[in-house]
């Protein structure tokens, strides 16, 4: 059996060249189909998420804990950004360091949304009554990243950019699978200017990757009322 972060990495695999939203494709609609339904998932309809799919009577009714794995980020194929006023790529280690601090982030904002807001505990290993979620960020896309560079300069965009999310749900014992979903989300676009900022990049990923928290919480607290109900 493939493992989950391989399972993934194919799915990115067919995302890599979208530039539009992923409903928007029809012609990797077939092979995204068979990456993400290929052990007995079926497409099911998740308000927020652009595909989502399920294992047919799974359940996450019993499920009060959730082990969320390391995540990984990958950029875009055509981000070559350059330091602004610099006519160089961002070096390999800044790029390293945008990877890092994306997973941090995004880790963070399902902590706080799973075990702060929504009273799941998050653990970092297997159990009788825990969920795991692996999570990969694709096509990360930062339009203006605000790096350190030799002189003074700034650096305007209407929107931070864009990310990916690829999750798979399963049983961390078992390691039998719930579901896997993908969502491509962009940051604001407010239609004028604005100065980037290491600040500004950070508070609009933290946005996005809460949403995609909240949105599996809402689906833990769902199971749960229809189990106990």
């Amino acid at each position: 059996m493939m493992k989950a972060a391989a399972r993934l990495v194919s799915i990115a695999f067919f995302l890599a060249p979208l530039t539009l939203p992923i409903t928007a494709h029809t012609a990797l609609a077939a092979d995204l189909d068979e990456a993400m339904s290929y052990d007995g998932l079926k497409k099911i309809s998740v308000p927020g998420i652009d595909l989502a799919y399920a294992l047919p009577g799974a359940t996450l009714a019993g499920y009060g804990k959730v082990q969320l794995e390391p995540i990984d980020v990958s950029f875009h194929k055509d981000w070559t950004a350059k330091a602004p006023g610099s006519p160089f790529e961002i070096s390999t280690k800044e790029r390293e360091n945008i990877t890092t601090k994306v997973a941090k982030l995004v880790d963070a904002e399902f902590v706080k949304a799973l075990q702060a807001k929504g009273g799941y505990q998050v653990v970092r290993t297997a159990g009788p009554d825990v969920l795991r979620v692996k999570i990969l960020i694709a096509n990360l896309y930062i339009n203006a990243p605000d790096i350190k560079t030799a002189g003074r300069s700034r650096t305007f965009a209407v929107t931070g950019g864009e990310m990916t999310l690829i999750a798979e749900l399963s049983d961390s014992e078992t390691g039998a699978v719930i579901a896997r979903v993908v969502d491509r989300s962009q940051a604001r676009n407010t239609g004028r200017m604005e100065l980037s900022s290491s600040a500004k990049n950070a508070a609009d990923a933290e946005i996005i990757a809460s949403k995609w928290a909240g949105i599996l919480r809402d689906a833990l607290d769902k199971a749960r009322s229809i189990g106990t109900g």
